[in-house]
């Protein structure tokens, strides 16, 4: 799966928990970006290595 992200073709590695708007899986780079908002919660999908082998 890809990031949710526009313009992103990264392999989604994280779902993030968005309290004011939809959970959305993206990239690494992005969760870090994103996580840092108040009341984000990353949460790493362990199953996503499986996607990078793909």
């Amino acid at each position: 799966m890809e990031c949710s992200e526009d313009d992103c073709d990264r392999p989604a590695t994280v779902k993030l928990h968005v309290p004011w708007d939809e959970n959305r899986l993206v990239c690494a780079p992005h969760a870090r970006v994103l996580g840092q908002q108040d009341g984000v919660v990353a949460d790493p999908r362990p199953d996503s290595a499986d996607d990078l082998l793909e």
